[in-house]
């Protein structure tokens, strides 16, 4: 008797222990196929991080990345997971545990469960293109807390450094507005009206470029001529950026140009001038996907467009990842690393890497080897 006694408890235990194991839900993630493991909320030990420490909760097997994009379905986005992914399968499972999860809005405060989960399931390092400067601080302090690494990605948080660790840039943004109001101004001879369809009204990296934009028409004569007319928001969906673009013709028919500083809009306004013939009247640049866009330069819909290499960022950030792991990189103004065949990044004095000096061109001369990449 008693030795059944002892059996059945044994049994209870195993069951109650299986229960626990199972009471943290993760969030629905993509898991690149250097496969992870099912992501766990992280055990307590003697040698994991606390709240207190701010500390990794464990410095054993892979270094485990979440990247968090503003929204899912966002081809842009698609193409930075496709750097995680293609560098996490290089160099191994035992180093690299990669899996990225969001939201399917780019709402302000949209993301916050998502890094909350990522947190809840052990995530080392946590990166993100965060939909707003601010809303995400308090969440962002919690895991930094809780010893997880936030690294922003495609972008910063202006007014918020302090509550990320890290960012890496696709470009230099002090030359994006510029790169973009040039090329617009070259394919219209710096004069007339032109509109931006941005992506949503709180979105940093779009609205930086804006007010430099802004800032250049104001303050250079060399785009006096050039009049910004209206701003409107897309907010990164196809639905709603084409009927914006679409407004826009009806609203201005003088309108000369419009600069879509997101792959969506510029996808989205790219189809509406080819759908209604004015490709020549109308002149469309902005960041686009040459992958999306290749159809569009081809036929002369648009003449040349501009942005970065996005799986590089992917690339760079699994790079620096594994380095935070290793204990061979600290983040700190003039702390370096190796990126593979990229060569080595530096930190700048506001914790930010930069990818690329300024956006690439694209026209019909390089469109299609890049189409074929991303």
């Amino acid at each position: 008797m008693k030795k059944k006694l002892t059996v059945i408890v044994c049994v209870v235990l195993v069951a109650l222990f299986a229960f626990a194991a199972c009471g943290a839900p993760a969030a629905e993630s993509s898991t690149s196929s250097a496969p992870a493991e099912e992501s766990k909320a992280p055990a307590e030990s003697s040698d994991s991080g606390t709240a207190e420490s701010g500390e990794p909760a464990s410095s054993d097997g892979p270094v485990k990345v979440v990247f968090i994009p503003k929204n899912q379905g966002n081809p842009y986005f698609e193409s930075i997971v496709l750097g995680f992914q293609r560098t996490a399968e290089k160099l191994g499972a035992d180093k690299v545990e990669f899996s990225t999860t969001g939201p399917a809005d780019a709402g302000a405060t949209s993301q916050i469960e998502y890094v909350e989960a990522a947190v809840q399931n052990g995530a080392d390092v946590i990166f993100i293109a965060a939909n707003s400067n601010d809303a995400l601080n308090g969440t962002f302090d919690d895991a930094r807390a809780a010893g997880t690494k936030i690294v922003i990605i495609n972008q910063d948080i202006p007014g918020s450094e302090d509550h990320r660790d890290a960012a890496i840039m696709p470009v230099d943004f002090t030359t994006t507005g510029t790169v973009l109001l040039d090329t617009l101004g070259d394919m219209i001879d710096f004069k007339g009206d032109f509109a931006i369809l941005s992506a949503t009204t709180d979105a940093p990296d779009q609205n930086t470029w804006i007010d430099d934009m802004k800032n250049l028409l104001e303050t250079n004569d060399k785009y006096k001529d050039m009049k910004l007319v209206e701003v409107v928001y897309g907010d990164d969906q196809p639905e709603k950026s084409t009927t914006e673009m679409e407004a826009l013709l009806a609203k201005y028919p003088d309108l000369k140009g419009v600069i879509a500083p997101t792959t969506v809009g510029i996808a989205a306004a790219a189809k509406v001038i080819q759908t209604k013939g004015v490709g020549d009247k109308v002149k469309l640049t902005g960041l686009g996907l040459p992958s999306e866009m290749k159809e569009f330069i081809l036929d002369g819909t648009v003449e040349k467009f501009a942005l970065w290499n996005p799986p590089m960022e992917g690339d760079i950030g699994v790079y620096m990842s594994v380095a935070l792991k290793d204990g061979s990189l600290t983040i700190e103004p003039g702390a370096s690393f190796e990126a593979g065949d990229y060569g080595t990044f530096t930190f700048t004095d506001n914790g930010q890497i930069i990818s690329l000096k300024e956006p690439l061109i694209y026209d019909k001369s390089n469109i299609e080897e890049y189409a074929a990449q991303f």
